[in-house]
């Protein structure tokens, strides 16, 4: 069995810590929201894909 040293050793997955983030950022919204689901459009607003949309046509 291979054990990780102890001590300043940790590796950070960029894109999963991302991932979690968004997911908290949904859970925050999912239950702020009055209704049962988050509707599409709430979806894409928490997790900014009409400004990510943009920035990557203002860049081409």
């Amino acid at each position: 069995m291979h054990v990780a040293p102890v001590g300043g050793t940790a590796v950070q997955d960029h894109v999963a810590l991302a991932e979690i983030e968004l997911c908290g950022d949904l859970i925050i919204a999912a239950s702020a929201a009055h209704e049962d689901r988050l509707s599409l459009e709430s979806i894409d607003e928490v997790l900014k894909v009409a400004e990510e949309r943009n920035e990557r046509y203002e860049s081409s």
